[in-house]
């Protein structure tokens, strides 16, 4: 088994003033060429946007684009006709294919809203855009690993166009699981949302990050009550 680290501490950062963001890849301003990407998994950014603030109307094109909610409520409008909030215990993807504008704004004046931002290579260009979001929190596994995402339609969760899995791992203290690589070539990038875990001999903190790959599966353990998002994708950008 191949695997890398990335401490919190180690990210990019970002302060705009109504935007505050942690950088784990290369990104804006923030350039490393050691930390491009992990595999497919080209962006994730911890976000956080002041209240009434947000991003304004913007395009992107063949990127599968993943938010994840942690506090308070973002509010999505899109060229697709879509629009909405999502709140911790959501979901949400969007394809943008062949072209889409989007804005996500902060609905609360008085408090930030606080999500993770991830960009995916897809595993095909110049599809149809595609807007799916839904409520995780309705079927939450705890102590086990809850799939959010896969590249199924009919599959648990919602999918994208990528050879792609992503699971939530709520673990109470000494809670430990086996995860199974699903696609040979994938690996797996961990972020610990927050508490500790360890994968191995490797102990993991709150917001940092840890890629593993040339290997069928691995042990995750919570050595004191943690929330980790495991990212399952290919190894070989398409």
């Amino acid at each position: 088994m191949k695997s890398i680290y990335h401490p919190a501490d180690s990210r990019g950062y970002a302060d705009h003033g109504w935007l505050k963001s942690n950088h784990t890849f290369s990104f804006a301003n923030y350039h490393n060429r050691a930390r491009m990407n992990f595999g497919v998994l080209r962006v994730i950014n911890d976000d956080q946007v002041a209240g009434g603030e947000g991003f304004g109307t913007h395009p992107h094109s063949d990127m599968e684009i993943v938010s994840i909610p942690l506090e308070g409520d973002l509010e999505h409008r899109d060229s697709m006709g879509n629009g909405g909030i999502i709140r911790k215990g959501d979901i949400q993807v969007m394809s943008a294919g062949t072209g889409v504008t989007h804005s996500e704004f902060n609905t609360n004046a008085d408090k930030p809203v606080k999500f993770l931002q991830i960009w995916v290579f897809p595993r095909e260009k110049g599809v149809e855009p595609r807007y799916g979001q839904m409520r995780i929190a309705d079927y939450a596994k705890p102590d086990n690993f809850q799939q959010i995402i896969s590249p199924i339609p009919e599959d648990e969760g919602l999918w994208i166009n990528q050879d792609s899995w992503f699971h939530l791992a709520d673990f109470g203290a000494g809670v430990k699981a086996t995860y199974d690589i699903k696609k040979t070539g994938n690996g797996v990038y961990l972020f610990v949302i927050s508490g500790k875990a360890k994968v191995g001999d490797q102990i993991l903190y709150q917001r940092d990050g840890y890629g593993v790959w040339e290997t069928d599966n691995f042990t995750l353990e919570a050595t004191e009550k943690a929330e980790i998002l495991l990212m399952e994708v290919p190894m070989e950008l398409p």
